[in-house]
């Protein structure tokens, strides 16, 4: 049996693009040169941040984000995962909990 705290988030200094585990059966990779910006909100007890890349917009759920989003700034963000439930109350506190995510197709204006 692990004893190894379960993380939703890693680093990494040398990766070039962050790893989006939608679901067990979906992720996506998106390079961190295509990144356009984040943006970092509360909502009640909850935080969402928005990551938005040239192609896609991706949506975190969650608590203390802003090490994940402080991770995005300096561009080791690696990858993100949503948190399973029965695994939430192994996680320290102040470390980042993902609740869900969302990846949207980033509108294209002018296509068509």
């Amino acid at each position: 049996m692990s004893t190894r705290t379960p993380e939703c988030w890693v680093n990494d200094p040398n990766a070039e693009a962050l790893r989006i585990e939608v679901s067990p059966g979906r992720s996506l990779l998106l390079p961190h040169d295509q990144f356009m910006f984040a943006e970092l909100t509360n909502e009640g007890d909850d935080q969402n941040l928005k990551l938005v890349f040239a192609a896609h917009e991706v949506l975190i759920r969650g608590h203390h984000l802003h090490r994940i989003e402080a991770g995005m700034q300096r561009m080791d963000l690696s990858q993100v995962t949503k948190l399973p439930s029965y695994q939430r109350s192994l996680i320290t506190e102040g470390q980042p909990v993902v609740l869900e995510i969302t990846v949207k197709e980033a509108k294209q204006e002018g296509v068509g």
